[in-house]
């Protein structure tokens, strides 16, 4: 059984090995390239890929263990960041200098993260955030909170009804009590 850290390592290389040649492709657009293949994957496979935790930052979800995993993975010579521009823009893009480790995937893993970096791969960092600012679990979370994977099945296509709007902060707070309680357990 490979674990979640790994997994989170080598789909960080994977999305960076894909997104080469973008050129739109820095630090934003990776967290978000992250967070929708987790949400994808949990709506479609019923889990995530990585198992990582996603909290609502300004610019979207992130991964909470991603720079320190990046660093990490630094160490190792496995990536780097270099220094671009975009549209005039300071960017930072994360390369790949080792091949990723596909064997940790299920086959469908690695098919679904590939479809998810080809339908956005003409967004930009400011698209991409802007986009991920729809997704309902986003916009229930308070700044910094976790956002619950359950939250993928709220559509975000459209407007929600206040009966769906209900049903959506019930998660919500459901998994806030599950977190303080956690937390009350720990302590």
């Amino acid at each position: 059984m490979v674990s979640n850290e790994h997994k989170f390592r080598e789909l960080i290389l994977y999305i960076a090995k894909l997104s080469e040649a973008d050129r739109r492709c820095g630090r934003t657009k990776l967290n978000k390239l992250l967070f929708y293949s987790d949400f994808r994957a949990y709506d479609v496979l019923g889990e995530s890929i990585s198992g990582q935790t996603y909290h609502k930052r300004d610019f979207g979800p992130t991964p909470r263990a991603l720079m320190p995993v990046v660093r990490q993975l630094e160490k190792e010579r496995a990536c780097v960041w270099v220094e671009g521009t975009w549209h005039g823009k300071p960017m930072k893009k994360l390369l790949a200098l080792r091949e990723p480790r596909l064997a940790v995937f299920r086959p469908e893993e690695i098919d679904l993260v590939r479809r998810v970096v080809e339908e956005l791969w003409e967004l930009d960092a400011k698209e991409i955030s802007d986009k991920s600012h729809r997704f309902a679990g986003w916009q229930a979370a308070a700044p910094k909170e976790e956002i619950p994977y359950n939250m993928v099945f709220v559509d975000d296509v459209r407007p929600l009804s206040a009966e769906e709007e209900d049903w959506a902060m019930t998660i919500v707070e459901g998994f806030r009590e599950k977190r303080a309680l956690a937390g009350k357990a720990r302590a």
